[in-house]
């Protein structure tokens, strides 16, 4: 007796017509299931003779015919297709998603997430068959796979007529390769936010010549990690010259390193070219490009790239590859990023150095100030009592100059104490930019805020300041000590201004001398006696900063003039 054909009868009413069925099964083998998504399953695994479906259910099953008619379509596509049911097992998957498993493995019936190796749902949704479901709209994750697989993952429900889920259709797109660049951007966007991230505590330990070495040592150490990269090469620009003064080499020939280059686009190399136009540079081929100049021995590729800061180039970071075409855009992208944040921590870096100057100075200026004047007062009373000791007890004299000499030294290992504890830098640039050049200057004026503001304004430029009270100190300092120039009050205890001037000059001719009024008042004419014995410069009290270094400078270029070379007296000595 030959067997009976199939047939499947597609039921999902829960009390089937008994009579029906029956019927059926006496002309087919009958098999029967209320679930669509499972009829689908089994019309892929068996042979049906036909299929039996209640009229009044047509509508619901009529997506089953659609299906079968698209078959080849959704067998053909790129991506991964799979159905499943309520349950979440697989009732279909197209060739694409079985790539996906174990080789061999059957995963019809299975549920989706187990039929995976090692998936690991990455998010933005943790649950996308929950949020499909319950917003009735497609729901989108991420989703990793064993053996390093990337994967977007979206899933849409599909509901009856009577709004009840039918079953649910999973869209899988491979994303590996994006996936892999963010998270190599993400990883190189962390390591350059670590360049310069210290402690306080570390911060305290470390030099600046120590935290360079530690910001070198990470950059080099991040270039081979992250992008398998050997040989570099970072110069930072020097806006003022144009240099690009090496700050790190690593892999490039000796001449490379040490090679002075400029900020230029021609002449100078890659490296110049994108210092001066601030874009980066890819050299697919050394041997054929007619800018690039040898770097690392026996290079054929080189990628360069500004580094930026707040919109303007700071230096370059180039690296270099023994392989033709080694690099592409997104090398390129990947540098940049990295670049700017080696050029965020290099200023870090110039901050953490100005910080320590700028609190050295202000330390250094502190004292100073506070001893400023309590030192003038030794400083002119030890004067005073040399000059009226003169011709005297020898041992005595001899104590006075001692005192005055240590007297002097204490301003002086004030600011040399200052200047070691500045960076080696910071102490360049405060000596450039002296403009008195340690000259020193005798402030006489018997308001004390005057004596402390003198100290303060020409200290600031180099100046070695002393003080005195009245017009008789001033004579015996005068007397016993070199200055490059002299300011006095015209209204002093014991002095008028053109007194004071006339007995100054007498004393040394060459020193300039600077008489000083509170808003012009000069009740005795002394400036005008003054001005026709030889009175070069006034200063008018209150007087401003820029003010004062005028008529100081003024003063000195008449001594020159006069003399007809600088006064030696001007200099500070141990005196």
């Amino acid at each position: 007796m030959a067997d009976k054909p199939r047939l499947l009868v597609i039921d999902r009413d829960a009390s089937p017509d008994e009579s029906t069925v029956a019927a059926l099964g006496e002309a087919f083998e009958v098999v029967t299931t209320q679930s669509i998504s499972r009829a689908l399953g089994l019309l892929r695994e068996s042979t049906f003779a036909g299929v039996y479906v209640d009229a009044a259910q047509l509508a619901a099953v009529r997506w089953v015919g659609m299906i079968l008619q698209a078959e080849e379509i959704l067998d053909a596509i790129s991506d991964g297709v799979a159905v499943v049911d309520a349950d979440l097992r697989i009732t279909w998957a197209n060739p694409e998603f079985l790539q996906l498993v174990e080789p061999g493995a059957d995963v019809i019936g299975t549920r989706f997430f187990q039929a995976l190796p090692d998936s690991e749902i990455l998010g933005p949704d943790p649950s996308p068959f929950t949020s499909a479901v319950g917003s009735r709209e497609p729901a989108s994750t991420g989703l990793k796979i064993g053996g390093g697989r990337y994967f977007r993952i979206t899933v849409t429900p599909v509901f009856d007529a009577a709004g009840s889920l039918s079953h649910l259709i999973v869209l899988t797109r491979e994303i590996t390769d994006e996936t892999q660049q963010q998270l190599k951007v993400n990883a190189i966007a962390k390591a350059g936010d670590e360049l310069a991230d210290l402690t306080p505590e570390e911060l305290a330990q470390m030099s600046a010549e120590e935290r360079t070495d530690l910001l070198k040592f990470n950059i080099a150490r991040h270039m081979k990690d992250l992008m398998g990269l050997d040989f570099l090469e970072i110069r930072l620009l020097d806006r003022k010259t144009g240099e690009l003064l090496p700050l790190l080499s690593e892999g490039m020939s000796p001449t490379a390193a040490n090679r002075e280059l400029l900020a230029r686009k021609e002449g100078h190399g890659v490296t110049g070219l994108v210092a001066a136009t601030g874009q980066s540079y890819v050299c697919p081929d050394t041997t054929k490009d007619p800018i690039y100049i040898e770097g690392a021995a026996n290079a054929r590729s080189s990628l360069t790239v500004p580094l930026v800061y707040h919109g303007n180039v700071v230096g370059t970071l180039n690296v270099e590859s023994p392989q033709p075409n080694n690099f592409d855009d997104r090398d390129r992208q990947f540098l940049e990023i990295y670049g700017r944040n080696i050029a965020a921590a290099l200023n870090t870096l110039e901050l953490l150095q100005a910080e320590k100057q700028s609190a050295a100075s202000a330390s250094v200026q502190a004292i100073s100030m506070e001893v400023a004047l309590p030192l003038d007062d030794i400083i002119s009373d030890a004067t005073t009592v040399l000059d009226r000791y003169a011709g005297h007890d020898e041992d005595i004299i001899a104590r006075l100059r001692h005192l005055l000499y240590r007297a002097r030294e204490i301003r002086g290992l004030i600011t040399k104490v200052g200047s070691a504890i500045a960076p080696a830098t910071a102490r360049k640039a405060t000596a450039a930019a002296s403009r008195l050049g340690d000259r020193r200057i005798l402030v006489v004026d018997a308001d004390e805020a005057i004596r402390r503001s003198a100290h303060h304004l020409l200290g600031e430029e180099g100046a070695e300041v002393e003080t005195a009270r009245d017009g008789h100190e001033a004579i015996a300092m005068t007397r016993q000590a070199p200055y490059a120039a002299i300011l006095v009050d015209i209204r002093l205890p014991d002095m008028d201004g053109y007194e004071i001037y006339h007995r100054l000059r007498e004393i040394h001719p060459e020193t300039p001398v600077i008489l000083m009024t509170g808003f012009g008042y000069d009740p005795t004419h002394s400036i005008v006696k003054a001005r026709q014995e030889g009175l070069q410069t006034i200063l008018y009290k209150p007087f401003r900063a820029n003010r004062l270094m005028e008529a100081v400078e003024q003063a000195l270029r008449s001594g020159i003039q006069a003399s007809g070379e600088p006064p030696a007296a001007g200099r500070s000595t141990q005196t």
